[in-house]
């Protein structure tokens, strides 16, 4: 069981959320990350196995509400919106809005890197907390206590009658303005098979002109794509 002054930390944290966990030993493991252990010998769980179950039950409670909310929407397009709320820069948001990252049991060497701050950890943490709340609730309170705090950005995406195509967009822009076309590469694969992430440059005559890093090379694709376009969008402005 936790100490009595992490219960106390861990209160906050369930506040915020709205759910309080009826075994608070799920929710401390959900928090540990593998350089905490790493450093206590495996006296504690981390969180990876959690993290992992996670990730495909958020992938279903957005996509339960999906089916719901968007009846006329079609399954890319349905899609295509999911992918834009559950990748690592949105989770990594939605991990600030808990203030995840002060609740985090990180080794000294993480924490002293700003591990709290990352984007990939912070995601990582919230799948974690997700998987967390379905062991502790199910699936109902996973939706009950963190659906409220994604429908904004969900409804960004749903309510827009054409989900945007940085990769479409970006091909038509450089056909048109440049005459050419955009290549794309994988340059790295990072993480273990059951959590990889893609990442992928885009290079436009000869040039690399936008990074993505995604969980699929498709997302890492549409990052790239995203970067590639802003940075054009700010040199015609500045002309």
């Amino acid at each position: 069981m936790p100490s009595k002054e992490r219960i106390q930390e861990l209160d906050i944290l369930q506040k915020a959320m709205g759910y309080t966990f009826a075994d608070l030993k799920l929710l401390n493991k959900a928090l540990t990350h593998k350089s905490y252990t790493n450093e206590k010998n495996g006296a504690l769980k981390h969180n990876e196995r959690f993290e992992f179950l996670g990730d495909s039950v958020l992938d279903l409670v957005v996509s339960d509400f999906l089916i719901r909310e968007y009846r006329d929407h079609s399954e890319g397009i349905l899609s295509k919106i999911r992918a834009a709320v559950v990748n690592e820069a949105c989770l990594a948001e939605m991990a600030r809005k808990f203030d995840l990252g002060r609740f985090l049991l990180l080794g000294k060497g993480e924490d002293l890197s700003g591990g709290r701050k990352k984007n990939s950890l912070l995601a990582n943490a919230f799948e974690a907390l997700v998987g967390a709340l379905y062991c502790d609730g199910g699936l109902a309170s996973v939706a009950q206590a963190l659906l409220p705090h994604m429908q904004e950005e969900i409804e960004k995406y749903g309510q827009s009658w054409k989900f945007r195509d940085y990769k479409s967009d970006l091909q038509e822009y450089t056909q048109n303005k440049l005459v050419c076309m955009p290549t794309y590469r994988v340059v790295r694969e990072i993480g273990p098979d059951h959590d990889k992430r893609f990442e992928v440059t885009v290079t436009i005559r000869d040039k690399v002109e936008g990074k993505g890093l995604g969980r699929s090379k498709k997302e890492a694709e549409q990052e790239a794509a995203m970067e590639a376009l802003e940075k054009f969008a700010q040199m015609e402005e500045e002309e």
